[in-house]
């Protein structure tokens, strides 16, 4: 596992969260996500720590061509997006109530070749995971998914039944509270963790 860590600047604010559309340049493609505070909340604006993910991911530092990978608490895409642009087979999850909004996300910023590449799945962590194969992803990302202790639980629960012992998992977050370092702490019990160097 790796974390992505990042330092907040001036053009990270909270104004952008109120805009309706969010404006990117990745994998030599234009990327507009739809965003919609009023309706879904956090689910529905494009948080900080996935644009440092999909840089990650841009910089190449893992493999995505025929990888297969899954995005957790994916709400706009943005991540699950860029890692299909660049060649992953990506599944893109969310709680119920998220999917519509994630899917037409997905929709109109994949190419109809890459489409098929991207599919939009139902996950609530430590829910239904037998809807899941155990071990079957190659790559797990996750993009400001720690920020609910009480999920905690249920996450590390997730991340357990997704990861196959090659597995690699990568987390985007800012590193907020002493409950975010409490996860850190779970996940190293069960996970060999290291910052990833940007």
């Amino acid at each position: 596992m790796a974390l992505v860590p990042y330092t907040e600047t001036a053009e990270m604010g909270l104004q952008r969260f109120h805009k309706p559309l969010a404006t990117f340049s990745f994998a030599n493609h234009t990327i507009q996500i739809r965003q919609d505070w009023k309706q879904l909340g956090v689910a529905a604006v494009v948080w900080d720590a996935a644009v440092v993910l999909a840089t990650y991911l841009e910089m190449g530092t893992v493999e995505l061509r025929g990888c297969s990978a899954v995005e957790l608490g994916a709400g706009t895409g943005l991540v699950g997006i860029v890692a299909a642009l660049l060649g992953a087979h990506v599944t893109i999850t969310d709680r119920k109530v998220a999917l519509e909004f994630l899917k037409s996300n997905v929709q109109a910023n994949l190419p109809p070749h890459i489409q098929p590449k991207a599919v939009v799945k139902e996950l609530t962590w430590g829910q239904n995971l037998g809807r899941f194969s155990p071990g079957e992803f190659d790559l797990i990302l996750g993009a400001d998914i720690i920020y609910l202790e009480e999920t905690f639980t249920d996450l590390l629960q997730t991340l357990e039944h997704l990861c196959s012992n090659h597995s690699v998992v990568l987390l985007a977050c800012r590193i907020r509270y002493e409950r975010d370092y409490n996860f850190l702490a779970m996940l190293e019990r069960q996970f060999t963790a290291f910052p990833a160097s940007s």
